[in-house]
């Protein structure tokens, strides 16, 4: 089993994938888009990582602001869960992404990463945070349970 991690913005999609275990998560790649409403060559691409990696669930970042109330962002994502779940066939879950980008930004200034380049990395990394909190939640829910 494997879990997709997803960062949606209106110009990319970053893409992070667990490993068999649950336990870690990897930044695959950015997809990149024309238009912010051309979505299906997005979805296709989604669709051809799930049966590469053999995904079983996806996690999708969602875009609260920090007062915890749901704007424009979030309708958006909501949208792009269904089309997900038509598409695919898996279970999407929305997951809290608030400061995702704020902490893949920090991490990418103190391993070192010029910051001309750290805009072709942001989603990605952001991805792999959104899936690695996903994932630590699981791991916690399974140590509780036991």
């Amino acid at each position: 089993m494997r879990i997709l991690g997803l960062d949606f913005g209106s110009k990319t999609v970053g893409v992070a994938v667990s490993d068999e275990l649950l336990l870690t998560a990897q930044g695959l790649e950015i997809v990149r888009r024309q238009s912010p409403n051309k979505l299906r060559q997005t979805l296709a691409r989604i669709q051809e990582i799930v049966t590469e990696y053999q995904v079983d669930r996806i996690v999708l970042g969602f875009p609260k602001n920090m007062n915890n109330t749901e704007g424009e962002r979030c309708e958006k994502t909501k949208e792009f869960k269904e089309m997900l779940e038509r598409r695919t066939g898996l279970e999407v879950v929305l997951w809290d992404e608030r400061l995702t980008t704020v902490s893949a930004d920090k991490y990418m200034m103190e391993t070192g990463i010029r910051r001309e380049d750290r805009k072709k990395y942001v989603d990605e990394i952001a991805a792999v945070f959104i899936l690695q909190g996903y994932l630590d939640s699981l791991a916690m829910k399974k140590e509780k349970d036991e």
